[in-house]
């Protein structure tokens, strides 16, 4: 939601500054901007459009300076104009500053400062702050004085950094809410919203905690706490990310690479800490009440651990959207909150888990972030070891998630004397040969997948269909239609079909059913049954399904058919399958496929 850059060099920063807001483009591309301190002031170049499309048209790489911020933006506060386009500048054009996050009280401090003067560019709430700084400036000439008094003013979510011709080789930065992480580099440093805004450069990172700000230079750097001004000591965290995998490696978008990276993301998540495996097991049995929670795609994360958790282990544990828990959730000291995130910043996961909290819950989080926000803050972190995921659309990140929620509900299973030891190592098996059995679909299914996908590009509305666990493959699967084909696509329990929604069958209407193995020949009936329910209406048909394709044609019109595997795997395979196919009916449709309109990766907004 909006990403932030910054360098503080020994030498001309402008090329490494437009190459951070590149790798940060994924947060947020409406528009973007850079301020570089130069001989001459600060020279602010912005525009909208990609930061390709800036800057082919504004030259960002052009201006000379060693001291340089920059912001790519996902629009909040006034439209997409490149006056609403970060930087914004003070009146005078001595302060220059970004930020991420949005200003609550933005309104009743522009109309005090318009009140004294300033004149504003922009509809942002962005551009207060700068103006606040540049009035408690004036009596004071005190510039890390009047950032903070300033900052002290703002009510809301910020990640804020600025720059100054008073202090030529100074960052200003400071963090509430939203992301903000330092990278150490000896002879040069670097501020960015996460990892990959400096990942080219240094491995080093100090992550800023809520209500602390810091004063970054090339080779010093010090963090102080914004309410008492007592300096803060941090410890270094060491990034395991390699810069090439941030990068799209000969795909033609990173949505493919990573649907393709899933394999290795499968071994990944098989490998993580087995203590922490256990500890959170641990946690679960512990609690009276253990809620799961994640918001869009981490929901869908969380219902699936939800039937994992049912029907593995024997224990019920809640999924709940994080924008409903308040709504929801009778927390108290026996509860367990497990958050899953892929940023680790979520916004409303945060908020659900700092109320968990405060009503002294115990909390824990499946993240793919190290020093997030959420890593921080919870009693007991997994890190889910998938790498850097560029595209906005979530798909390596969540297939790892389901993978570990899995393993938690394998080991509680085995403690709860519902699963044998010996059954628990043959699942695990299973889950040991997924990656292969992912990685030949993917090699063998691809061109069919592309163009079934490619046939029916012009459908505008799909029913996703699943029974139990695939409910919330369904789920997922359908808002993987929606966020990166623009198509109206709604996921729900088949045997929900009847009681209504099959009112809307007709020839407008297109399904996708996932089917179950036959050997789960309960939950396999009813699927066929939903099926049978909407061919009987002359609806059409795209079945999910294993085993042999000439068993199923006349159950549907038309078909994928996957390698027969056991039960418990089952469901992530087709997963893979939907997302493929959201892909080519995206590509199909020539859509933005990394940066899809309206989206943006980390949602740190209210």
């Amino acid at each position: 939601m909006c990403g932030i850059s910054g360098i503080a060099g020994f030498k001309n920063i402008a090329v490494p500054l437009l190459d951070s807001i590149r790798h940060l483009e994924y947060r947020g591309y409406d528009a973007c901007g850079i301020a570089i301190l130069g001989l001459h002031g600060i020279e602010v170049r912005k525009n909208i459009g990609s930061v390709d499309e800036v800057n082919e048209r504004e030259r960002l790489s052009e201006p000379d300076g060693k001291l340089g911020i920059a912001h790519t933006r996902w629009a909040t506060h006034g439209g997409v104009t490149k006056e609403n386009t970060h930087p914004h500048l003070s009146c005078k054009g001595d302060f220059a500053l970004v930020h991420n996050g949005i200003i609550s009280n933005y309104r009743e401090l522009k109309k005090e400062l318009i009140k004294e003067g300033h004149k504003f560019y922009s509809e942002t709430d962005t551009e207060v702050i700068v103006h606040l700084v540049e009035k408690y400036f004036a009596p004071s000439k005190d510039t890390e004085k009047a950032f903070i008094k300033a900052i002290k003013r703002l009510e809301g979510t910020y990640a804020v950094a600025m720059i100054t011709i008073y202090e030529k080789d100074k960052i200003f930065c400071a963090k509430k809410e939203s992301p903000l992480v330092i990278g150490l580099g000896g002879d040069t440093n670097y501020i960015g919203s996460d990892f990959n805004a400096f990942i080219d450069y240094t491995k080093n990172a100090v992550v800023l905690d809520d209500d602390e700000y810091a004063v970054v230079s090339k080779d010093r750097y010090f963090i102080k706490n914004t309410t008492n001004g007592e300096t803060v000591r941090k410890k270094i965290t060491e990034i395991h990310w390699d810069s090439d995998m941030a990068k799209k490696g000969g795909y033609p978008h990173y949505m493919l690479k990573e649907i393709y990276e899933q394999p290795q993301c499968i071994i990944n998540a098989s490998q993580v800490d087995r203590q922490h495996i256990k500890k959170i097991s641990d946690m679960i049995m512990e609690s009276k009440k253990t809620y799961l929670i994640g918001v869009g795609t981490t929901y869908y994360v969380s219902l699936m651990g939800e039937y994992q958790f049912s029907s593995v282990a024997g224990i019920f544990t809640p999924a709940i959207s994080s924008d409903e828990f308040k709504n929801l959730a009778h927390i108290d000291k026996d509860t367990l909150v497990i958050a899953i995130s892929q940023s680790g910043e979520t916004y409303d996961t945060l908020n659900a888990l700092k109320y968990a909290k405060n009503k002294g819950a115990k909390t824990a989080a499946i993240v793919n972030v190290m020093g997030s926000s959420i890593a921080r803050l919870v009693d007991l972190t997994i890190l889910q070891g998938s790498g850097p995921e560029i595209c906005v659309i979530s798909t390596k990140a969540a297939l790892s998630q389901m993978i570990i929620l899995l393993m938690i509900a394998l080991e509680i299973a085995v403690r709860n004397k519902r699963l044998a030891s010996k059954n628990k190592i043959e699942i695990e098996r299973h889950i040991s040969n997924l990656p292969e059995i992912i990685q030949k679909v993917l090699n063998e299914k691809s061109g069919f997948i592309h163009t079934i996908a490619q046939k029916y590009s012009h459908i505008n509305n799909w029913l996703y269909l699943g029974r139990g666990k695939y409910y919330p493959i369904a789920l997922e699967s359908s808002l993987k239609m929606k966020e990166v084909a623009y198509v109206h696509a709604e996921g729900m329990p088949a045997g929900f079909l009847k009681h209504g929604t099959i009112a809307l069958i007709d020839e407008n209407l297109y399904s996708i059913i996932f089917m179950p193995p036959k050997s789960d020949e309960d939950l396999y009936r009813l699927s066929s049954g939903s099926a049978e329910e909407i061919k009987a209406r002359k609806g059409f048909i795209i079945g999910f399904h294993f085993g042999d394709k000439k068993e199923s044609e006349k159950l549907f019109n038309e078909e994928i058919a996957l390698p027969t595997v056991p039960d418990v795997i089952a469901p992530f395979l087709e997963l893979v399958v939907a997302q493929l196919f959201a892909y080519f009916t995206a590509v199909a449709l020539k859509r933005n496929i990394d940066k899809p309109r309206s989206l943006a990766k980390s949602v740190t907004v209210a």
